[in-house]
């Protein structure tokens, strides 16, 4: 497994090895000794699976608070999505800043997204399929969000129209209007 940084040096891009012959491929999308080998302590409880049907459908921006927060090792299984995370560390030098990576079923690259990161995904393409392990279940009240627009942390979307949003995604506030409870360090 291949590990390398992002604009954001918390925030990893993980990218299995494939082997492929004439049947196609195959690869380890997780194994637990070989991501403890390079550093990371990650205890994985729960798998998610979306699908979004429509180009442009865009989830995010979203967060679980303490004493639920989670690692998300997120995957593209089938389509393409711009995955993006943002810094919400009180008292971290990259505070509010962005970082993204496209992540497709070709390409196999998943982004590691840590806790006190904010994460969302827009898909680029119909019957997208994403995957991610998360690090501790989810808990409703403990779920939050930040207005995936955000003038202040500016993340280009690539979109060429108005995205596909939730109900809760459309009214979530400004990263300005929120006292976040992830401190840079701890």
């Amino acid at each position: 497994m291949q590990i390398d940084t992002t604009s954001l040096p918390d925030v990893l891009i993980l990218t299995p090895k494939r082997f492929g012959d004439d049947r196609g491929w195959f690869m380890e999308t997780f194994n637990a000794a070989r991501v403890a080998e390079a550093g990371l302590n990650l205890r994985f409880v729960q798998d998610n699976h979306s699908m979004s049907a429509k180009v442009g459908t865009l989830r995010g921006l979203h967060f679980q608070t303490p004493p639920h927060a989670q690692d998300k090792l997120v995957r593209c299984s089938k389509g393409a999505i711009l995955d993006v995370a943002v810094d919400i560390r009180r008292g971290s030098p990259t505070y509010g800043k962005w970082t993204a990576v496209e992540l497709t079923e070709a390409n196999g690259k998943q982004l590691l997204v840590p806790k006190g990161f904010l994460h969302g995904f827009v898909t680029r393409s119909e019957n997208t399929e994403v995957q991610y392990k998360c690090t501790d279940v989810y808990a409703p009240d403990c779920d939050g969000g930040i207005r995936w627009d955000d003038a202040e942390i500016g993340i280009d979307w690539g979109l060429t129209g108005d995205p596909v949003l939730s109900a809760k995604d459309t009214v979530a506030p400004l990263l300005r209007d929120y006292d976040s409870p992830f401190i840079y360090g701890l």
